[in-house]
Protein backbone atom coordinates (compact mmCIF):
# COMPACT_ATOMS: atom_id res chain seq x y z
CA UNK A 1 0.00 0.00 0.00
CA UNK A 2 1.18 3.51 -0.78
CA UNK A 3 0.49 5.15 2.58
CA UNK A 4 1.48 8.63 1.41
CA UNK A 5 -0.95 8.47 -1.50
CA UNK A 6 -3.75 7.21 0.79
CA UNK A 7 -3.18 10.00 3.30
CA UNK A 8 -3.00 12.63 0.57
CA UNK A 9 -6.37 11.45 -0.75
CA UNK A 10 -7.85 11.47 2.77
CA UNK A 11 -6.73 15.09 3.33
CA UNK A 12 -7.96 16.15 -0.10
CA UNK A 13 -11.38 14.57 0.53
CA UNK A 14 -11.66 16.27 3.94
CA UNK A 15 -10.76 19.62 2.38
CA UNK A 16 -13.56 19.18 -0.19
CA UNK A 17 -16.26 18.62 2.43
CA UNK A 18 -18.77 21.43 2.98
CA UNK A 19 -18.14 21.17 6.74
CA UNK A 20 -14.62 22.52 6.20
CA UNK A 21 -14.87 26.23 7.07
CA UNK A 22 -11.74 27.06 5.05
CA UNK A 23 -12.84 25.61 1.73
CA UNK A 24 -10.57 23.73 -0.64
CA UNK A 25 -7.93 26.47 -0.90
CA UNK A 26 -5.78 25.21 2.00
CA UNK A 27 -5.24 21.93 0.16
CA UNK A 28 -3.79 23.65 -2.90
CA UNK A 29 -2.19 26.64 -1.20
CA UNK A 30 -0.91 25.24 2.09
CA UNK A 31 -0.88 21.44 2.27
CA UNK A 32 0.66 20.79 -1.15
CA UNK A 33 3.40 23.45 -0.88
CA UNK A 34 4.12 22.44 2.71
CA UNK A 35 4.55 18.80 1.71
CA UNK A 36 6.88 19.85 -1.10
CA UNK A 37 8.96 21.88 1.39
CA UNK A 38 9.08 18.86 3.70
CA UNK A 39 10.13 16.63 0.81
CA UNK A 40 13.00 18.98 -0.08
CA UNK A 41 14.16 19.20 3.53
CA UNK A 42 13.92 15.43 4.01
CA UNK A 43 15.93 14.84 0.83
CA UNK A 44 18.57 17.30 2.00
CA UNK A 45 18.68 16.58 5.73
CA UNK A 46 17.53 12.97 6.07
CA UNK A 47 15.03 11.43 8.46
CA UNK A 48 12.24 8.98 7.73
CA UNK A 49 10.91 10.45 4.50
CA UNK A 50 7.63 8.51 4.60
CA UNK A 51 6.86 9.65 8.16
CA UNK A 52 7.76 13.24 7.27
CA UNK A 53 5.48 13.29 4.23
CA UNK A 54 2.57 11.61 6.00
CA UNK A 55 2.88 13.98 8.96
CA UNK A 56 3.10 16.91 6.56
CA UNK A 57 -0.13 15.92 4.85
CA UNK A 58 -1.81 15.49 8.22
CA UNK A 59 -0.27 18.37 10.22
CA UNK A 60 -3.32 20.68 9.89
CA UNK A 61 -6.06 18.08 9.45
CA UNK A 62 -7.37 19.01 12.90
CA UNK A 63 -8.10 22.54 11.61
CA UNK A 64 -9.98 21.17 8.64
CA UNK A 65 -12.11 18.72 10.63
CA UNK A 66 -12.41 20.30 14.10
CA UNK A 67 -11.30 23.95 13.82
CA UNK A 68 -8.06 25.80 14.38
CA UNK A 69 -7.88 25.92 18.17
CA UNK A 70 -5.86 22.98 19.49
CA UNK A 71 -5.67 21.54 15.97
CA UNK A 72 -2.35 19.93 16.84
CA UNK A 73 -4.13 17.80 19.47
CA UNK A 74 -7.17 16.90 17.38
CA UNK A 75 -4.94 16.38 14.35
CA UNK A 76 -2.77 13.85 16.19
CA UNK A 77 -5.90 11.91 17.22
CA UNK A 78 -7.32 11.99 13.70
CA UNK A 79 -3.97 10.87 12.27
CA UNK A 80 -3.72 7.96 14.72
CA UNK A 81 -7.23 6.71 13.85
CA UNK A 82 -6.65 7.00 10.11
CA UNK A 83 -3.22 5.34 10.21
CA UNK A 84 -4.52 2.47 12.37
CA UNK A 85 -7.31 2.03 9.82
CA UNK A 86 -4.63 1.75 7.11
CA UNK A 87 -2.63 -0.75 9.20
CA UNK A 88 0.38 1.54 9.42
CA UNK A 89 3.16 0.39 11.82
CA UNK A 90 2.63 1.55 15.42
CA UNK A 91 6.16 2.91 15.89
CA UNK A 92 5.71 5.11 12.83
CA UNK A 93 2.24 6.22 13.97
CA UNK A 94 3.82 7.46 17.18
CA UNK A 95 6.39 9.47 15.25
CA UNK A 96 3.72 10.95 12.96
CA UNK A 97 1.74 11.93 16.07
CA UNK A 98 4.78 13.65 17.59
CA UNK A 99 5.37 15.56 14.35
CA UNK A 100 1.78 16.81 14.38
CA UNK A 101 1.73 17.58 18.11
CA UNK A 102 4.97 19.55 17.85
CA UNK A 103 4.57 21.39 14.55
CA UNK A 104 3.11 24.52 16.13
CA UNK A 105 5.74 26.94 17.35
CA UNK A 106 3.16 28.76 19.47
CA UNK A 107 2.90 25.71 21.74
CA UNK A 108 6.59 25.76 22.75
CA UNK A 109 6.81 21.98 22.66
CA UNK A 110 10.22 20.31 22.44
CA UNK A 111 11.00 18.61 19.16
CA UNK A 112 13.06 15.51 19.79
CA UNK A 113 13.50 14.10 16.31
CA UNK A 114 14.70 15.28 12.94
CA UNK A 115 11.28 14.36 11.53
CA UNK A 116 9.50 16.66 14.00
CA UNK A 117 11.83 19.54 13.20
CA UNK A 118 11.48 19.08 9.44
CA UNK A 119 7.66 19.08 9.61
CA UNK A 120 7.64 22.22 11.77
CA UNK A 121 10.19 23.91 9.56
CA UNK A 122 8.32 23.07 6.35
CA UNK A 123 5.17 24.57 7.88
CA UNK A 124 7.02 27.82 8.58
CA UNK A 125 8.51 27.95 5.09
CA UNK A 126 5.12 27.34 3.47
CA UNK A 127 3.66 30.24 5.45
CA UNK A 128 6.24 32.55 3.93
CA UNK A 129 5.41 31.14 0.51
CA UNK A 130 1.65 31.74 0.94
CA UNK A 131 1.29 35.06 2.69
CA UNK A 132 -2.03 35.66 0.95
CA UNK A 133 -3.49 32.67 2.81
CA UNK A 134 -2.40 34.10 6.17
CA UNK A 135 -3.91 37.46 5.27
CA UNK A 136 -7.16 35.81 4.18
CA UNK A 137 -7.36 33.85 7.43
CA UNK A 138 -6.90 37.03 9.47
CA UNK A 139 -9.46 39.02 7.45
CA UNK A 140 -12.09 36.40 6.66
CA UNK A 141 -11.89 33.69 9.30
CA UNK A 142 -10.75 35.83 12.24
CA UNK A 143 -12.71 38.99 11.25
CA UNK A 144 -9.72 41.31 11.74
CA UNK A 145 -9.64 44.84 10.33
CA UNK A 146 -7.06 45.55 7.64
CA UNK A 147 -4.81 47.27 10.18
CA UNK A 148 -5.16 44.38 12.65
CA UNK A 149 -4.55 41.82 9.90
CA UNK A 150 -1.44 43.63 8.70
CA UNK A 151 0.00 43.75 12.24
CA UNK A 152 -0.99 40.15 12.99
CA UNK A 153 0.53 38.78 9.78
CA UNK A 154 3.81 40.60 10.39
CA UNK A 155 3.96 39.43 14.01
CA UNK A 156 3.09 35.85 13.07
CA UNK A 157 5.75 35.66 10.39
CA UNK A 158 8.35 37.20 12.71
CA UNK A 159 7.53 34.56 15.35
CA UNK A 160 7.77 31.87 12.69
CA UNK A 161 11.15 33.20 11.56
CA UNK A 162 12.41 32.86 15.13
CA UNK A 163 11.27 29.23 15.19
CA UNK A 164 13.50 28.20 12.30
CA UNK A 165 16.32 25.89 13.28
CA UNK A 166 18.06 24.96 10.02
CA UNK A 167 20.29 27.55 8.37
CA UNK A 168 19.11 26.18 5.00
CA UNK A 169 15.56 27.22 5.86
CA UNK A 170 16.56 30.72 6.93
CA UNK A 171 18.59 31.18 3.77
CA UNK A 172 15.64 30.03 1.65
CA UNK A 173 13.10 32.45 3.10
CA UNK A 174 15.32 35.39 4.10
CA UNK A 175 14.40 37.40 0.96
CA UNK A 176 10.69 36.78 1.61
CA UNK A 177 11.03 37.88 5.22
CA UNK A 178 12.72 41.07 4.05
CA UNK A 179 9.92 41.72 1.55
CA UNK A 180 7.21 41.11 4.19
CA UNK A 181 8.88 43.51 6.59
CA UNK A 182 9.20 46.13 3.87
CA UNK A 183 5.51 45.82 2.92
CA UNK A 184 3.95 45.36 6.35
CA UNK A 185 5.94 47.47 8.79
CA UNK A 186 4.27 50.78 9.58
CA UNK A 187 5.92 53.91 8.34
Amino acid sequence: MNFIKEIRKFVEDECKKPTNAYGFEPFENHFKPMVECARRLADELGGDREVILIASWLHDIGSIIDGRENHHLSGAEIARKKLIELDYPEDKIELVEKCILNHRGSQNRKRESLEEQIVAEADVISNFENIVGIIKTALVHENKTEKEAKREVLEKLERKWQQLYFKESKKLIKPKRKAVRLLFESR
